[in-house]
């Protein structure tokens, strides 16, 4: 029959999560720690657990060696093998058990201190090792309590916060509520580890997206970006391994059904879904939306500037509410977003025309002036070129 010891060291490792070597290490250092105490002595003192007894063992270790220049942690081959016999040769270990029923109450209060001590560290190392593993994962919490604007929640057994600025401002929560959120972190603390929640940080919604579709979860559908300003706007960019799956309607699911899981989950963000696409003019023109482009090109490719032109009744529409529409859009495509009304564009081209119209007149002699029909034609020929792309890009788009 199993030692009592055994099995309470086996039910409070299952129950902290541990290994029940660790408990039985701990209680041998315990001991250890105790009867150093006791003992007052310079002798080299072990412990070990007997399973069978359920007793902590003492021993004094001492080194066979020639010539003793320290009794506490030597002895002599010649008294070794007066003990020991023949088999007792140099640099051999002999142990000499010690008691440890003397050690008294204060030894046991101290043994169980320490025992403590070294369960809690196990327990939270486990806890770091566990939760490190799974940064990036959404998780279902509890909330339990507010503190300084920071939420404290419980993931099962173990406490977990989501600090103020990992939380959204469209959000409000009470006691006893369940959120979830994703895991940013786990802060090792003189406390013990503290995982950081996020419910502002993309990876929440690119998960809630992954449990949501289905196409994406088994990979057919990708995520290849999303950004967020948390509580009001995000937008996520989708691309299709199958030509005949719609990436941005499967995402959205049959009659909103899919998106709006999603957007009651984040308390009523807005989420634009875009096409992903590998042609950047494309991607920008995609990730304007909702707004329409009229023509979008590359004015600097090293630093990556491009210039949109919309009508003026869609450019409120595309900057967005404080420019929150062709910021989001930048952070998804990685270009700098420059957008212009067709009026604002029309009026510096006539500028950049003008000020080419007084160049030329400055610099004409008597003979060219007399061939007004040729350079009259030429800034037509222009304005034509750049009608006839204005056009193209409307019937493209």
């Amino acid at each position: 029959m199993q030692n009592p010891l055994m099995q309470t060291i086996e039910a409070l490792a299952k129950e902290k999560g541990i290994e029940a070597n660790t408990i039985i290490t701990a209680i041998e250092d315990a001991v250890l720690t105790a009867s150093r105490k006791y003992y007052k002595t310079n002798e080299n003192l072990k412990t070990r657990f007997n399973p069978e007894t359920g007793q902590v063992d003492l021993f004094a270790i001492k080194h066979i060696v020639t010539d003793v220049t320290n009794d506490a942690t030597e002895i002599s081959l010649k008294e070794a093998q007066d003990l020991y016999g023949e088999e007792a040769e140099v640099d051999m270990e002999i142990e000499f058990p010690k008691r440890t029923d003397v050690l008294g109450r204060i030894a046991a209060q101290t043994a169980k201190q320490v025992i403590f001590q070294k369960v809690r560290e196990a327990e939270r190392e486990n806890i770091f090792a566990e939760y490190n593993d799974r940064v990036g994962e959404v998780i279902n919490s509890t909330v339990k309590r507010f503190e300084n604007g920071d939420l404290v929640v419980e993931i099962g057994r173990v406490e977990a916060v989501l600090p103020r600025k990992e939380q959204s401002r469209a959000e409000s929560y009470t006691p006893g509520e369940r959120i979830r959120a994703v895991i940013k972190g786990v802060n090792r603390s003189a406390k013990g580890p503290q995982i950081v929640l996020s419910r502002t940080d993309p990876a929440l919604l690119i998960k809630l997206f992954e449990q949501e579709v289905p196409e994406i979860y088994d990979g057919t559908v990708m995520i290849r970006g999303a950004v967020r300003e948390a509580g009001d706007r995000a937008k996520v960019a989708v691309y299709s391994r199958e030509r005949d799956v719609d990436p941005v309607g499967a995402c959205v699911g049959m009659k909103g059904t899919r998106v709006q899981a999603i957007i009651r989950e984040l308390r009523g963000e807005k989420i634009d879904i875009v096409e992903w696409s590998e042609d950047p003019v494309q991607l920008v023109t995609n990730a304007l939306s909702p707004a329409k482009v009229q023509r979008v090109s590359i004015v600097d490719e090293r630093d990556r500037i491009m210039e949109v032109v919309v009508e003026d009744k869609q450019l409120s529409l595309a900057i967005g509410k404080k420019g929150q529409n062709v910021r989001l859009a930048a952070k998804l495509t990685g270009w700098r977003i420059d957008i212009k009304s067709e009026e604002e564009k029309r009026r510096e081209v006539e500028a950049e025309f003008g000020a080419l119209g007084g160049e030329t007149t400055a610099a004409v002699d008597d003979d060219t002036a007399s061939q007004p029909a040729a350079s009259e034609e030429e800034p037509a020929a222009a304005i034509g070129e750049g009608g006839a792309e204005g056009d193209e890009a409307k019937t493209s788009e």
